[in-house]
């Protein structure tokens, strides 16, 4: 099966700064991929490569299976782009963006942009130099959207919805993989990514650091415990254990995380006659932030 998109050692190098480094995806049709990472990390590089708006300076990327570079064409035609930094017209309404739109792309019939607009209930009728961020954002949705593509690319989608209309969008990313089409979602809000994505990829100062399912991300993520003593503990007895972090310690109350083996853990803590304990897993914000607190590596670490 040809992938929806598929990245070869992609790398942005700006002079002496590397925006994006040696990245290697690939994305299957049919799902929704979150691409998260702080602002900065690489997300828009790498989508402006995808969309052959700047060239990559070593590595590739294919799209639907044509070269997103030299067939940038043929791909245009057949993917729906919201960019992060979206331009419109100033001078237009929504009616006669989504009119030009459909003109230049050839499309006949405007009855999915009509349902857009009303499911988003988009402003079309004022210039959009008078509209706000999210009125303005949600005709860039219907563009993206209004032809039916194969493939989606979105930049910080839902930046300025407000959250009625951003669960409305999650509704529609999951319509939009059910019929079998693919969605690169770029996005900083973790909250957005794990609702929506089948799959999520982290970058981190342009490199790929994690890619997984939400699920086995989630497996991944280091168990905090929280544990009270009948007196203080020397904390230097837990740290010495191989994956605890103390967190956080208030005399005889004590917070690990601890990824791996829990059973050198708790024979520590039983030595020491604790009087309760509580343990669960992290949640992907906690999982998220580890993966900036770690030394960063320049392998992907199986999550697995």
């Amino acid at each position: 099966m040809t992938s929806a998109i598929e990245t070869f050692g992609l790398t942005k190098r700006y002079g002496t700064v590397t925006a994006v480094s040696d990245l290697n995806l690939r994305i299957e049709p049919g799902q929704v991929f979150g691409f998260l990472g702080p602002n900065g990390a690489g997300k828009s590089t790498t989508i402006r490569m995808l969309m052959a708006l700047q060239h990559p300076t070593t590595g590739r990327a294919s799209m639907l299976g044509l070269d997103a570079q030299a067939d940038a064409v043929a791909v245009h035609r057949r993917v729906g782009y919201l960019p992060g930094d979206l331009e419109l017209f100033p001078r237009l309404n929504g009616r006669q963006h989504i009119a030009w739109y459909a003109r230049s792309g050839g499309l006949g019939d405007r009855s999915v942009a009509d349902r857009l607009v009303d499911r988003f209930q988009v402003v079309t009728d004022r210039p959009v130099r008078e509209l706000s961020k999210g009125n303005r954002q949600k005709i860039g949705l219907v563009l993206a959207f209004m032809r039916r593509p194969e493939l989606l690319v979105l930049d910080e989608p839902t930046s300025g919805l407000d959250p009625l209309m951003q669960r409305e969008f999650e509704d529609l990313l999951r319509e939009t993989a059910d019929e079998g089409r693919t969605v690169f979602l770029s996005s900083h809000e973790l909250d957005e990514v794990q609702r929506s994505a089948h799959r999520i990829g982290i970058i981190r100062e342009g490199r790929l650091v994690a890619e997984d399912t939400v699920e086995g991300l989630r497996r991944a993520a280091p168990q905090k415990m929280e544990i009270r003593f009948r007196h203080p503990v020397d904390q230097a007895e837990l740290t010495r254990l191989r994956g605890v972090t103390v967190t956080a310690a208030d005399g005889p109350r004590v917070t690990l995380n601890v990824s791996g083996e829990i059973g050198p853990v708790l024979r520590v803590i039983a030595s020491h006659d604790p009087v309760e304990m509580t343990s669960r897993p992290a949640d992907l914000d906690e999982l998220f932030l580890e993966f900036y607190r770690r030394p960063l590596v320049t392998e992907v670490p199986d999550a697995g």
